[in-house]
């Protein structure tokens, strides 16, 4: 791999780590934000799924905008952007400000991140995709094992704008990285914006981040849920049928037909899911079960990013070695009995052991991301990489979003089964949903038991 395909890789990284952890650790600090704003904790919930939902929401508008302005023009538009929101919402004085300025980072948010991975997929050699992609994965393994424990610190050592104000060094190195970096390359005018596709998708994709948010919260309102879960079905249902029939479609949902590209988003999606559930359900037992502190909680979280960074370096030879197939089924499985074991951890639980086992889930759920994120692009031509890039960037977010909700679903369902089987409480609860998301996990398995052998071997260029 070239030094100048890593520095994009690692620039856009950067970017990616900036953007998944303003969408995750908000939620340490809103108890603060709350009382310095004079609301209530619920309304600052109220900027966290504006965030989400404008992420969500523009990330399908990404790919036709790449298109029609250039790679660079709108990456480092972007950049500038979140940067700029950023500063604003550390100076918001209101809860309504702060919302304001929360859509206006999620904007930046939305076209960051999946242009930035356009960039890198265009500069990248097939023989070296596996490796740009295993830089890639690292801020969505990082930014939720971290923002719990750094929300904590800077609540309780400094203020909540450091939350925001952290972003700007950062953002100001990344623009002046890209300014030198990204080459400004003509790119060929797109056909007219699918204006029906889009408000179709942005009606599927905020029905569908919208119910995610109503079965997260601590009360879920039966009515509102069920009414929000039938329009995203409708939405769903009839933007998936403009979008196969239309000549242009915003999302190109015909590259479902490349198996790879299936495989990596219908097993990928599921394992997203779950795994993004971890970071959500852990430091609540260490809280809610075992009585530690947040700092302690958040720092023994970060065990599970440890596990990431070992593995990091063996991720690229092990899919070189022994293909996608069998790496996704180890990784899938390997996770799967992790958290079946966090669901067996009790207060008394010596807590070398309890960092040995988040080391090892951390493990699984890096290779796994890895292999997940890299198979999605291993048959997909060139001229058919925006549109691949802008429908995986659209799935990976929903899928995202959906983690932190299936964890709170099953942490409410664990509460009355755990007393049902006499479990004790309150670490019984935690227990059931633990069980639970690991029957989950058990769907990617099936998954990669069904793939072919050969699946992702266009990647795996120059193996013994």
């Amino acid at each position: 791999m070239e030094s100048r395909q890593r520095s994009i890789a690692l620039l856009v990284a950067g970017t990616y780590f900036m953007e998944q952890l303003d969408g995750t650790i908000v939620a340490t600090a809103a108890p603060s934000m709350a009382r310095s704003l004079g609301v209530t904790s619920a309304d600052i919930g109220v900027t966290i799924t504006a965030y989400l939902l404008t992420l969500a929401v523009l990330i399908p508008l990404s790919g036709w905008i790449t298109q029609r302005f250039g790679v660079r023009r709108v990456f480092l538009s972007a950049i500038a952007v979140f940067t700029v929101a950023s500063v604003c919402c550390a100076i918001s004085t209101s809860v309504v400000e702060l919302t304001a300025f929360r859509v206006l980072q999620g904007v930046g948010g939305a076209m960051m991140v999946p242009v930035g991975r356009l960039a890198v997929l265009r500069s990248t050699a097939k023989s070296d995709v596996i490796r740009a992609i295993a830089l890639l994965t690292w801020p969505a393994l990082a930014a939720p094992v971290f923002a719990p424990l750094l929300g904590g610190l800077f609540t309780t050592y400094l203020t909540w704008h450091w939350i925001f104000l952290v972003n700007v060094p950062l953002g100001a190195v990344a623009f002046l990285v890209a300014l030198r970096l990204i080459p400004a390359v003509d790119e060929p005018r797109p056909p007219g914006l699918d204006w029906a596709g889009l408000a179709l998708t942005c009606a599927a994709v905020a029905s569908l981040v919208v119910l995610a948010d109503l079965l997260a919260s601590a009360t879920v309102r039966l009515v509102p849920s069920a009414a929000v879960g039938a329009l995203a079905v409708i939405a769903v249902v009839f933007s998936v049928r403009h979008l196969l029939r239309t000549e242009h479609p915003l999302l190109r949902l015909r590259l479902l037909h490349v198996r790879t590209f299936l495989i990596s988003h219908r097993g990928g999606s599921v394992f997203r899911v779950t795994v993004n559930a971890v970071p959500f359900l852990l430091p609540l037992m260490f809280q809610d079960g075992f009585h530690w502190s947040p700092v302690k909680a958040g720092a023994v979280v970060i065990f599970v990013f440890v596990g990431n960074l070992l593995i990091k370096p063996a991720t690229t030879t092990l899919l070189m070695r022994f293909g996608f197939r069998t790496v996704m089924l180890c990784a899938a499985t390997g996770a799967a009995l992790s958290m079946a074991l966090s669901g067996l951890l009790q207060p008394g639980t010596p807590i070398i052991v309890i960092c040995l086992l988040l080391v090892v889930g951390g493990m699984f759920r890096s290779v796994g991301f890895t292999a997940y994120n890299t198979l999605a692009f291993a048959d997909i031509a060139p001229p058919d990489l925006p549109g691949a890039n802008t429908l995986s960037s659209t799935v990976q977010q929903v899928a995202v979003g959906f983690g932190v909700a299936v964890g709170a679903v099953a942490l409410r369902a664990g509460d009355p089964i755990a007393g049902w089987v006499h479990l004790e409480q309150p670490v019984g609860a935690y227990r059931i949903a633990f069980f639970v998301i690991a029957l989950l996990t058990l769907v990617p398995v099936i998954e990669a038991l069904r793939a072919n052998r050969t699946t992702g071997d266009a990647l795996r260029v120059g193996r013994r």
